[in-house]
C-alpha cells in the first residue's frame, strides 16, 4: 500500500490522533473513506470509457472497409 509498511502507518495514526483528536479522529476517516470511494468509481468509469474506445479502434483497424471484402482480382 504506496510502500508504507506497519511501522510507518503506526506512527501516522498516532500523529492524527494526537492532531485531530479522538473526537474527530472517526468523522475525518469515514469521510476520508467515502472520498477514496468515489474516487475510485470516477477512475473505473474512465478506465471503462478509455477500454471502450481502444477496443472500437481496434477493430476498425482489423476490419477492411466493404469494398476490399472479397473482391476478385482480374
Amino acid at each position: 500500500m504506496f510502500g508504507i509498511g506497519m511501522p510507518e502507518m503506526m506512527v501516522i495514526l498516532v500523529i492524527a490522533l494526537i492532531v485531530i483528536g479522538p473526537k474527530n479522529l472517526p468523522e475525518i476517516a469515514k469521510t476520508l473513506g467515502k472520498g477514496y470511494l468515489q474516487f475510485q468509481r470516477a477512475f473505473k468509469e474512465v478506465k471503462g470509457t478509455i477500454d471502450e474506445e481502444v477496443d472500437e479502434i481496434k477493430k476498425e483497424a482489423e476490419v477492411p472497409p466493404d469494398n476490399e471484402i472479397n473482391k476478385p482480382e482480374y
